[in-house]
């Protein structure tokens, strides 16, 4: 886990280090005035999508947020959980979709939401939801919601600054045409890059949570069980299903989207082949090896969720 925190914390310095740079370099070459807007505008944006976020989530997800009395299983495992985090009791809602996963957002401790679509509570036994929402729980608990919103305004706003360079920058100034050029272009290779270490930010908060999860009291096993069981579900719902919660996957507790992928590496660790991973197969898992070929690796690159195989392999650590 320190390691863990070691990464998000030089991953963060890696990022606000080089918008810094790139503060440095505009400021140099060109003034700060065209620069400052474009900083306002993308903190402007960002403080939009701050103050809205909770409601676009709750619009493309249908949420309705439900009482004690309609869903008291749920609401009992919620508080206890919450209790245990110590954290204040969030909202509950729930999707009409029919894509099984869950969710958390929020602005605040005191703003969250906990979201469970109507597909997950047919599928999942009540150990593994419980892991799954002590999965979402501690990701109320961490604040990394909040952590993500902010980083993603770093490749906003370099991407504003390589559109605005590259396109009218030698219009506006054909003496230093040159110069806006390379800092267009430097602007944009930055872009991608810090867009990759946003990703990566976000897959190490899928460990904190899984983390937090188990710390909450629930196996291990439950909650690679109720990954598993996600994926193979995932994998029947149709395109049109996946279209639906493009925007929002990133809010999942696994990606939708990879669970073909998923379900190929999981099945090598279901050695009964009874569609459970049981404390056996992930002790197993323990003591073995993971090596991820170059395609896997770019995808994993490129995703917001960890690569299931090595998220199982961690998960195994934490067996007593």
């Amino acid at each position: 886990m320190f390691f863990l925190k070691l990464r998000m914390w030089l991953l963060l310095g890696a990022l606000f280090g080089i918008i810094y740079a790139i503060m440095v370099m505009v400021g140099s070459y060109l003034g700060i005035t065209n620069f400052y807007f474009y900083l306002f505008l993308s903190l402007a944006m960002i403080l939009v999508q701050y103050l809205i976020g909770p409601k676009m989530v709750e619009w493309t997800m249908r949420v309705r947020y439900v009482s004690k009395q309609q869903y008291p299983q749920l609401f009992s495992m919620v508080e206890e959980l919450s209790a245990k985090a110590g954290i204040p009791m969030p909202k509950i809602g729930i999707s009409a979709i029919q894509l099984p996963n869950a969710f958390a957002f929020g602005r605040t401790l005191k703003d969250g939401r906990v979201c469970v679509t109507e597909g997950i509570l047919r599928l999942l036994n009540e150990e593994e939801l419980r892991a799954v929402l002590g999965h979402e729980l501690s990701h109320l608990k961490n604040r990394d919601v909040l952590t993500i919103t902010l980083l993603s305004v770093i490749p906003m706003i370099l991407y504003r600054l390589a559109w605005q360079f590259l396109f009218y920058g030698r219009r506006r100034d054909s003496e230093r045409g040159n110069n806006t050029a390379i800092i267009g272009l430097l602007a944009f290779v930055f872009y991608f890059i810090t867009n990759l270490l946003v990703l990566y930010a976000s897959r190490i908060r899928e460990y904190f949570a899984d983390r937090g999860s188990v710390q909450l009291g629930n196996h291990p096993s439950s909650l690679a069980s109720s990954l598993y069981k996600l994926s193979q579900a995932s994998a029947r719902v149709t395109p049109e299903s996946l279209k639906e919660v493009e925007g929002v996957k990133a809010f999942f507790v696994n990606n939708p989207s990879q669970a073909l992928n998923e379900i190929r590496e999981l099945r090598q660790i279901d050695l009964d082949k009874n569609g459970v991973i049981g404390a056996s197969e992930l002790e197993r898992l323990k003591k073995g090896r993971i090596k991820l070929n170059l395609g896997e690796r770019l995808l994993e690159l490129l995703s917001t969720h960890p690569n299931m195989l090595k998220r199982l392999m961690q998960l195994s650590q934490y067996q007593d």
